[in-house]
């Protein structure tokens, strides 16, 4: 599939048409073999270690608190915060955020990402602020996707561990960003498939480099590869469940995610669900039943989850 569109570049929306007939066919490979499909790719165990990532930005600080503390009750221990515009106020929902999560440690894992908002000297001028109170794992997209050299020098005047590549498609396109020392941290969007991020993975073991993935809840396909990487480090879970009418065989638990049984990638497609769910904020909405939501959005999921 990549030598057809050779000419035109599989960067982007290509890539990812790619991608996803790449995992049906895995996720039918695996139905063939009438194994779950992070078993037939060699993985060690079912349990896949996960942060929370809230899409956080829009809530207010009583939601924000409640929304990690959702996940501190389900054994979470790390969390991620949208942010890089106001110092003060990053400090204080960072303080929210290691509250909610301090259910089972004293010492929450603490992550930020600015969707690759700053330039190096502001990159490391802000996350210097921040570190003066708190002890981040990562700083996440600091800069622009293509900085290497740049990420590279922000890694070199932090603590924090840089992260970025959520948005690269292709192997290749992360070899500036290997040469030239960074990232500390290999990310990829869940929605390359499975091939790629196998592939990934071991470009980055082989430089002896964690692989992280982005935006676990849009393709949960690919997390059965992280049983079967020796690299992989943490999953980004955005939700708790998925959309209507989609049946994962997976359970969001023990500050991870537990992978099943059922055949295949295990994911069931429930058509009439879908139908009925229409109206509202869901699949009627043309960005998805996932999409990032708003802070009315926010606080009707808040609500559900209460009742």
């Amino acid at each position: 599939m990549l030598a057809q569109v050779f000419k035109s570049s599989h960067a982007g929306a290509t890539y990812g048409g790619i991608a996803t007939l790449d995992s049906a066919i895995w996720d039918l490979k695996a139905k063939a073999a009438g194994e779950p499909l992070w078993r037939m790719l060699g993985g060690r165990d079912r349990f896949v270690p996960g942060y929370a990532s809230g899409l956080d930005i829009a809530l207010p600080d009583d939601d924000l608190h409640a929304f990690y503390g959702q996940y501190a009750e389900r054994g979470y221990v790390a969390g991620k915060l949208k942010g890089g515009l106001d110092l003060d106020t990053d400090l204080r929902r960072l303080g929210i955020m290691r509250d909610a999560l301090s259910a089972h440690t004293d010492a929450p894992g603490l992550m930020i990402d600015s969707n690759e908002s700053w330039q190096v000297k502001q990159a490391v001028r802000y996350v210097s602020a921040i570190e003066q109170h708190f002890d981040l794992v990562w700083v996440e997209e600091p800069l622009r996707r293509w900085d290497a050299v740049g990420h590279a020098r922000l890694s070199d005047a932090i603590r924090a561990a840089v992260a970025t590549g959520e948005n690269l498609t292709g192997v290749e396109q992360f070899r500036p960003l290997f040469e030239a020392g960074a990232p500390d941290i290999v990310q990829a969007g869940s929605i390359w498939g499975v091939t790629h991020f196998q592939r990934l993975s071991f470009a980055a073991a082989v430089r002896d480099l964690p692989v992280s993935i982005v935006g676990h809840n849009a393709n949960p396909a690919v997390v059965h590869v992280a049983t079967a990487v020796p690299n992989h480090l943490t999953t980004e879970v955005q939700a708790l469940d998925y959309a209507p009418g989609v049946h994962v065989d997976q359970e969001v638990v023990d500050g991870g995610i537990v992978l099943g049984d059922e055949p295949g990638a295990g994911i069931r497609i429930d058509e009439a669900a879908i139908a009925a769910a229409r109206e509202g904020a869901g699949w009627a909405n043309p960005a998805g039943p996932h999409m990032r939501p708003t802070r009315a959005g926010l606080r009707m999921l808040l609500d559900g989850v209460e009742r």
